[in-house]
């Protein structure tokens, strides 16, 4: 009886191991995998690996190194923003931009003047400064005998981040940020120009240039040159210092498809202005007066009010473009909302608080700005892996989720910044993660289905790098360990 007894205490002792021993041995071989990956790659020499990764059913810790270190996150920066906004702001907030005046229509003129104020809509494009134009053309409105004054007061008058390279003033991604600005396709740079160059019609041209939207608002010096189709294609864009001067210098054989180049705009705020006097006058009103910033009196009233599309909406571009405009704005959205000041100053210390909700440890971070620009920002892979587990319980993630980059699909509003990286079988598809670069620095949170069946949820954040290219090479072959498990 008692040799029985030990039996069965025996049998159900294994019993009880089984289970439990299997995981184990596959969390070390994906741990060994890992370690052999993140100390063999030659390209990691004088670098640092931070990686967190995580069970997105309970949030474990399944793997970890150096994970608790501080890394520039560059725009996985993205992530923790975007999950400030939509828990502050609510996925169907929109921004309004309002045509107001302070004087009467009198036999179709406005006696007074007409103000455009800008509520931080990133989205506006020429076409809706049409639809601006056209509302006060119903009115019956023909001439303006005051002035068109854009008023831009809803954020502070601070254009550019705080550490933001002076080398990407004239960039897209590096655009001022203004309360009141234009975007020139749908892709929504805000505060830029889209420049389209492609070659003249004969050896020896001049190239044909086409400016979106089409605009004075820009001056265009063009000394560039057909060449013939063995020529080299070499093109440079240059805008002057605090102007809207822009030099385009190069090259172009006469068999090339062209180039297109996007320009961060001086005073985003005067290029609205001038888009929307653009309109008043394709729409026969004259305008009498000249264009001015100022603010709005209260005693103004609403003629127009324009919304845009909703935040939901906006993260796609936002967050699978890696739109730091985008960013910028609803770090001063939030501080706007919230505490009255549309600032990086309230709107970080808004996202910081809001961050705490969401078990991020704050105080192992440092926000400079909300696009992850600034080579100053600090984030440890393990409270990004953090972030990503606890927003998966907001009614908001479906939208979150949706606007993260997914690997290997060719659509550009769909794969985003991972459109060409990880087309193997074994991640195409299955890989929902935000991506980041600055110079020496490559970095990929999110969301991996691996051939178990199960999600995880990864951090990488690679700093210190010689080739951010290679980075992201090591970045892909860490994925795919994963998702092999």
């Amino acid at each position: 009886m008692l040799k029985r007894l030990n039996l069965i205490i025996l049998i159900s002792f294994f019993a009880a191991l089984l289970p439990q021993t299997q995981p184990v041995l596959a969390q070390d071989n994906l741990a060994q995998q890992l370690n052999q990956l993140l100390n063999g790659d030659p390209n990691l020499q004088g670098a640092i690996a931070g990686v967190s990764i995580r069970n997105a059913t309970n949030g474990e810790v399944i793997y970890d190194h150096l994970g608790d270190v501080r890394l520039r996150p560059a725009s996985n920066m993205k992530l923790l923003t975007a999950a400030a906004a939509l828990s502050v702001l609510g996925e169907d907030y929109t921004f309004k931009t309002e045509v107001l005046t302070d004087g009467e229509v009198n036999r179709k003129t406005l006696q007074g003047d007409l103000y455009l104020k800008g509520k931080g809509d990133p989205t506006l494009l020429k076409e809706d400064f049409d639809k601006m134009a056209a509302e006060l053309k119903t009115l019956g409105i023909q001439k303006i005998t005051g002035h068109l004054i854009g008023d831009d007061t809803w954020y502070d008058d601070i254009r550019y981040s705080i550490d933001l390279p002076w080398s990407d003033e004239q960039r897209y991604y590096g655009a001022q940020i203004s309360a009141l600005t234009a975007s020139p396709t749908h892709d929504y740079d805000s505060g830029s120009v889209m420049i389209e160059v492609k070659p003249g019609n004969h050896e020896g041209d001049k190239a044909d240039i086409t400016v979106t939207p089409n605009t004075d608002f820009v001056k265009i010096i063009n000394q560039t040159k057909t060449v013939a189709k063995d020529g080299k294609k070499k093109l440079t864009f240059e805008r002057e210092h605090a102007k809207n001067t822009i030099t385009i210098t190069g090259t172009l054989p006469i068999t090339s498809k062209g180039q297109k180049e996007w320009i961060g705009v001086w005073e985003p705020t005067r290029y609205a202005l001038a888009l929307f006097k653009q309109s008043l006058a394709e729409k026969g009103i004259q305008l009498s007066g000249k264009i001015k910033t100022g603010t709005t009196p209260t005693e103004a009233k609403i003629v127009y009010t324009h919304s845009s599309i909703k935040l939901s909406e906006l993260l796609v571009p936002f967050m699978k473009l890696s739109n730091n405009g985008h960013a910028e704005t609803l770090i001063k959205e939030m501080g706007r909302v919230v505490k009255g000041e549309g600032s990086w100053e309230k709107g970080l210390a808004i996202m910081e608080a809001e961050l705490t909700e969401f078990g991020v440890n704050t105080e192992s971070l440092v926000l400079r700005d909300g696009s992850g620009i600034s080579h100053v920002n600090l984030v440890p892979a393990a409270q990004l892996s953090q972030l990503l587990v606890a927003v998966q319980h907001q009614s908001w993630f479906p939208a979150f989720l949706h606007s993260l980059p997914v690997a290997g699909s060719s659509e550009k509003m769909e794969g985003g910044s991972l459109r060409s990286r990880m087309k193997g079988a074994d991640v195409k598809g299955k890989v929902f993660a935000k991506t980041g670069t600055i110079s020496t620095v490559s970095t990929i949170s999110g969301y991996v289905n691996t051939k178990s069946g199960q999600t995880m949820i990864f951090s990488i954040m690679l700093n210190n790098l010689m080739d951010d290219a290679k980075g992201k090479k090591i970045e892909d072959k860490l994925i795919s360990i994963i998702a092999s498990h």
